[in-house]
Parts: C-alpha cells; structure tokens; sequence
C-alpha cells in the first residue's frame, strides 16, 4: 500500500504565521515580526562578540555599560537605542553597522 503526499496539509511558515498571528499589516503580526527582528539583532551580537573571544564583562567595560545590560541586549535586543547599537558593533567589536529598510 503506497502512502498518498497530500500537498494541502503542508503548510509554509508564511501561511502558517498568517494563520496564528494574522495577516502582516496586523497588530499581532507586525508585533511578532518586530520581537524576531530584535531577537536577531541579539544573536548576531552575540555571535559577533563570541567571534572576538570577548566576555559580556569585557565588552560592557569597552562600552561602560554593565554586564547585566550586554546580557538583555543579547537576549532581546528590542530596547537597543542605535547609538548603543553603534558603540558595540564600532567601538565594543572593532565592525561596522549595516541597515537596511525594506518597503
């Protein structure tokens, strides 16, 4: 007995955050669109200061901020000001910011 590939039971993660999240343009959704942007921006932080074999202790020394504040922005980076987001990246990491804006 040969299994049948049913194609409408798969769904895309597109169609799959429309479903629970709704449609972009909404609340929910845009608001989860935004916590996975800033929940990026930490990981490549943390990634890029692992990368220079750097503490958090360290590199909020370089910056003057605290370890604790290195540790939230590397969890969750949505309360980053750009001007802190520049001190990390330029002066804690020795690298260069990149934005880009998509419309």
């Amino acid at each position: 007995m040969k299994a049948e590939n049913n194609n409408k039971d798969i769904s895309t993660w597109s169609q799959i955050k429309d479903q629970v999240y709704g449609e972009k343009g909404t609340e929910r959704r845009d608001n989860l669109e935004r916590e996975a942007e800033s929940f990026k921006i930490g990981l490549l932080l943390k990634k890029a200061r692992e990368s220079r074999h750097m503490t958090q202790e360290e590199l909020g020394q370089i910056i003057d901020k605290k370890r604790t504040y290195i540790s939230r922005v590397e969890n969750d980076g949505s309360n980053i000001t750009l001007s802190t987001l520049f001190d990390i990246v330029k002066k804690g990491l020795g690298g260069k910011v990149s934005i880009s804006i998509d419309v």
